[in-house]
């Protein structure tokens, strides 16, 4: 059942930057300060957030707030989302909070209902919910295995297509942003199972983008791609291994995933991936697949098991209860100069430049062989 709770306060867009947190993180803002160039797009819009009771959803939407956003919180823990809404209010931010399980397409086209009830209109769609599991593919049961590809592919397939389908209703189109991975580009053993359904929601995201640029040039698609970043993933995540998992380091903090949603719903870049593992990957296995393919069966393994003894704690069929937002213990590199420079335009021209020549050279010295 699908159940929303509001919190609306009037205060000028310029009222809510230089945040600072609060109980549950909520923006609180200064007077004097000038709102910033994604704040001036951002302002105004109404954007929906699924996966928002923690990590980088709790932050994008935090972030949002503070800009001058409406904020549609989602997820599956109402008690979460209520107090994330509240505190959010009470800093003169509009929140709504929607419980919904993104996996059930009903609830999904409930929260487009709930938004235009409230909003009037969704400018901006999110579809970051998510859940993985650590395990080889033959020891992960079948259902876990069928589970992520119905959260994590199905969920943003259904968000997707609802928020297409909302823009085509309205003047102005809108912004879809889904979070991929640098595992959309190179499967990590352990979560191989959500690394195919990465792969997947980049499929899915790229077509989706192909088809939409000639009949609906309004409607931007994005594809953000994170690397390792440090929120509560690995004890989210329903574990099969010995210990308590971990993301292979790098870690990135999160508030720079969430500054990326923030800049692609004011600005609608092609992609932008968040941390340099991504081509420090990708870049590799296209040109020595096979040593690539060894390197991560020897290192994955010992790089994806913490020092902590194993819990059974994870949100596979139940919310966490909590709205934590990052890794208990690292909270990750604050900064990623090779995401920042695909924020402006004559970097980012750079990089797919880069790239693009990459990807001849590839191509040319695999013809030769």
């Amino acid at each position: 059942m699908m159940n929303t709770r509001s919190a609306a306060f009037a205060t000028a867009p310029d009222e809510r930057m230089n945040h600072v947190k609060a109980p549950f993180g909520s923006p609180r803002s200064r007077r004097g300060r000038s709102v910033s160039a994604a704040g001036r797009r951002l302002a105004g819009q109404v954007v929906v957030i699924t996966g928002a009771s923690s990590g980088i959803g709790l932050l994008a939407a935090r972030q949002a707030a503070a800009e001058g956003a409406s904020v549609v919180l989602v997820s599956r823990d109402a008690a979460v989302l209520d107090r994330i809404a509240a505190a959010i209010g009470s800093d003169g931010g509009r929140a709504l909070a929607v419980k919904a399980d993104v996996s059930v397409e009903s609830d999904v086209e409930a929260v487009v209902a709930a938004s235009v009830a409230r909003f009037g209109r969704i400018d901006t769609w999110v579809n970051n919910a998510g859940i993985a599991a650590y395990s080889t593919l033959v020891d992960l049961p079948i259902e876990v295995h069928r589970r992520l590809f119905e959260t994590n592919y199905w969920g943003l397939v259904y968000g997707s297509l609802a928020a297409v389908r909302h823009f085509r209703s309205r003047p102005g189109g809108g912004r879809l942003i889904n979070i991929g991975s640098v595992n959309s580009d190179v499967a990590i053993p352990f979560l191989s199972a959500y690394s195919a359904t990465k792969h997947a929601v980049k499929g899915f995201n790229d077509a989706l983008r192909r088809e939409l640029l000639t009949s609906d040039r309004d409607v931007s698609v994005t594809l953000i791609k994170p690397s390792g970043i440090a929120t509560s993933f690995p004890q989210h995540a329903r574990n099969f291994l010995d210990a308590e998992p971990r993301v292979a380091p790098p870690l990135y903090a999160p508030e720079i995933v969430a500054d990326a949603i923030v800049h692609a719903a004011a600005h609608g870049p092609r992609e932008i991936v968040v941390g340099a593992v991504g081509p420090a990957l990708s870049i590799p296995q296209a040109l020595f697949p096979r040593l690539v393919d060894r390197l991560l069966a020897i290192t994955v393994p010992q790089l994806s098991k913490s020092s902590h003894p194993r819990t059974l704690t994870d949100n596979l069929e139940s919310p966490s209860g909590g709205a934590e937002t990052h890794y208990r213990y690292f909270p990750g590199l604050p900064v990623s100069p090779y995401t920042a420079a695909q924020k402006h335009p004559v970097m980012a021209a750079a990089i797919a430049l880069a790239v693009g020549a990459a990807a001849w050279w590839i191509a040319a010295a695999r013809s030769r062989r």
